[in-house]
């Protein structure tokens, strides 16, 4: 969710301070409305967007913004921004520690600069970038418990008498509803990550590839596509568990499912149907294509010394099923059968083959190379 969002409707309020009572309850109606929010709906925008409203609306910056930290990157992005400035916002990235904005993520401190021409942490390329003029900044992180999650960030609000106090702590308020909201988003994903996702080798579990499988069904229908699915099992896994024990045993799966993972294109799904098998669903991929794919996994798979890392180097073959949409089925139920059955008849024969749907076991291509992400066509 990395596009900055922005708000065009949002009326821009430029009314002069309200009377303390007013402003007194004003705030209280701000946090009534926003734990209701919270606890009424986990729309991650809904809550936000309240937030940014309420922003507008006390404190009446000329543009202000929430950026987001991006973990892997070490990076602040716009995840939202207000004014004229936002749409050159989209692409801005600030890293950790560069800029106002950064040395809030990076100390977990609020910051109130009245001049940014004697401040040495301002960064003025954004304003480079932007055309604006940034003069005065209030910055206040985005914390959960200890971890940083982002900065809400108020440009040229800062009057002749400094900024209020009294709406820094409001600010500092909003900033910790900001943080449950994105807390309660990052969590609310992990659990659909859990439910998708099987522990052992981070694939998607076989309840998601049916919902995948019933999406590209349609796609496909509708776009007159083709695509393949390819079953694997591997040969005699039972063995492994026998010899070297369960966590080996998972261990190797996790190998294996990395490998088939590495192996696939970004618009491929791998997946563990369960056991030691593994289905992997290629979009926009022919039949033959498709065998072409399993004959190189097959060869990978066979000439691959598994876990040598650990010392075992551990040897394995395994029979694979294709079949594809539509030549095959145009159904979920009748693909998963057909490319199964497939399956089922290289292991009832000698195994360690390819066999594909109406065309039974198929030759080895000696010469095969190493499977690459490229080669679904």
């Amino acid at each position: 969710m990395e596009e900055t969002k922005q708000f065009p409707e949002v009326e821009r309020r430029r009314n002069p301070g309200l009377p303390e009572d007013r402003r007194q309850a004003g705030e209280v109606a701000v946090f009534q409305e926003l734990g209701k929010a919270l606890t009424s709906s986990l729309q991650l925008d809904q809550v936000l967007r309240t937030i940014m409203e309420k922003i507008d609306e006390f404190l009446r910056p000329d543009n202000w913004s929430l950026l987001l930290l991006d973990e892997a990157k070490q990076e602040l992005y716009f995840e939202l921004a207000v004014g004229k400035a936002s749409q050159a916002l989209k692409d801005v990235r600030v890293k950790m520690g560069q800029g106002i904005a950064g040395w809030v993520a990076a100390h977990g401190e609020t910051v109130v600069v009245p001049d940014t021409s004697k401040d040495t942490r301002f960064f003025a390329k954004v304003d480079e970038k932007t055309k604006t003029e940034t003069q005065s900044i209030v910055a206040v992180p985005v914390k959960f418990r200890d971890t940083c999650l982002g900065v809400i960030e108020l440009i040229n609000c800062i009057g002749p008498e400094g900024f209020d106090p009294r709406d820094l702590k409001l600010l500092e308020a909003l900033s910790d509803f900001a943080a449950i909201a994105l807390e309660n988003a990052r969590h609310v994903k992990r659990i659909h990550e859990l439910t998708i996702t099987d522990d052992c080798t981070s694939l998607y579990n076989a309840r998601h590839m049916s919902v995948i499988l019933e999406t590209e069904i349609y796609r496909s229908q509708r776009y007159n596509y083709e695509f393949s699915l390819i079953f694997i099992d591997l040969d005699h896994f039972k063995q492994v568990n026998d010899t070297q024990g369960h966590l080996v045993g998972s261990k190797l799966l996790a190998h294996i499912g990395s490998a088939l993972k590495e192996h696939c294109r970004l618009i491929d799904f791998a997946f563990r149907y369960g056991g030691d098998e593994f289905v992997l669903l290629l979009p926009q991929t022919s039949k033959d294509n498709a065998l072409n794919v399993a004959r190189r996994l097959h060869k990978l798979i066979r000439e691959t010394e598994w876990l040598a890392v650990d010392g075992l180097n551990l040897h394995l073959t395994a029979s694979m099923g294709v079949a594809a949409y539509p030549v095959d089925s145009r159904t979920k139920e009748g693909l998963l059968h057909l490319a199964d059955e497939a399956m089922y008849l290289v292991k009832n024969t000698n195994r360690d083959s390819v066999a594909a749907a109406n065309l039974g076991i198929l030759p080895e291509l000696p010469d095969a190379p190493a499977a690459t992400a490229e080669t679904a066509g």
